[in-house]
């Protein structure tokens, strides 16, 4: 049986500055797991991004995928004309400025309803706006796909100048319940904790490497409906979280050993994509958490998609990472 898995978000035009000076222009978000799956189900498998993009990216869109056989683009709609456009500086390996100066209409049951069949949704927003709420509850109403989530959406928003900002996830209890897989990175996590009432000191910026909240938020969100919740912990690795018996259950999945990292542009994306495979094709845990600290760990070795293997070779890097050092 072939695996078949959408993947939903926008295709921004990106330039990116790397923290080593170099610039990168390149079509990004879903561009990234929907190529790391690709390559890992050619000839085993369908790939179909979802996303909104401006008619002048299309031909370009199409040709950045047109070398996968396993990728669909019939999810791919210029109707609207509105695409994404991003502007990323990064400051260090992990930290960024980002701008963005074009934004795409939200994603809604529309957009999705032909893709019902498919074993997993993986929904990697990089704002607030970009999928509508009602479209995981349509989701869940019709179709029995895992819904994977990307918390970097619904934690960031965008000024009236094009500048992203960190925000809390205030609405986040109405999303909870038609979330599966919940995916975030420290800082995100940090805004999706909320407290009846904060002091004025405690509203900081991001307490980096701070991961005392965790066991109360997976407390929380897993008792919300989540299923699974894995936070990604920078170049460490994932913690992942469940419940057993009502209890909330955790482990830790150490990341692969990358000998530089060149660009770290999309490993949260590609992160995501990997959770998805490992739920559709093992509906394992564990299997995806390896799998999403492989995609994630092969984005950050280049500039170019080319960083992403095939099954065999995606499958000797598991082996390698993961197995040998299994007691």
């Amino acid at each position: 049986m072939q695996i078949k898995i959408a993947v939903a978000g926008p295709i921004p035009r990106d330039t990116i500055e790397t923290f080593k000076g170099d610039v990168i222009q390149k079509y990004g978000c879903i561009s990234h797991p929907s190529i790391a799956l690709a390559k890992l189900l050619e000839n085993k498998g369908k790939v179909y991004p979802i996303a909104h993009i401006h008619q002048k990216d299309k031909k370009a869109i199409h040709a950045l995928f047109q070398d996968y056989p396993s990728i669909d683009v019939s999810g791919l709609s210029d109707e609207a004309n509105r695409g994404t456009v991003i502007h990323l500086k990064f400051k260090d390996q992990n930290n960024r400025i980002e701008k963005q100066t074009a934004f795409m209409p939200p994603i809604t049951a529309k957009d999705v309803e032909n893709f019902l069949d498919v074993d997993a949704f993986v929904f990697v927003p990089i704002t607030d706006f970009e999928i509508a709420l009602d479209t995981l509850k349509y989701i869940k109403a019709n179709s029995k796909a895992k819904i994977i989530f990307d918390a970097h959406g619904p934690t960031t928003c965008v000024s009236v100048h094009g500048n992203r900002h960190r925000k809390f996830w205030v609405d986040i209890d109405l999303w909870l319940p038609h979330i599966d897989v919940l995916k975030m990175n420290l800082e995100e996590s940090q805004s999706c904790l909320l407290q009846s009432e904060y002091k004025q000191e405690e509203l900081v910026a991001y307490q980096e490497g701070e991961i005392d909240h965790l066991d109360e938020l997976a407390e929380y969100v897993l008792h919300k409906g989540v299923t699974f919740l894995y936070v990604t912990l920078d170049a460490e690795g994932c913690m992942e979280y469940h419940l057993e018996n009502g209890n909330v259950v955790k482990h830790f999945t150490p990341s692969i050993q990358v000998d530089e990292v060149i660009d770290t542009t999309g490993c949260g994306d590609s992160f995501a994509g990997g959770l998805a495979y490992g739920f559709a094709k093992l509906n394992d845990a564990k299997a995806a958490a390896e799998y999403a600290n492989i995609f994630g760990g092969l984005r950050t070795q280049g500039k170019t998609f080319s960083v992403f293997k095939n099954q065999e070779e995606t499958e000797q890097i598991r082996k390698e990472f993961y197995f040998q050092n299994t007691p």
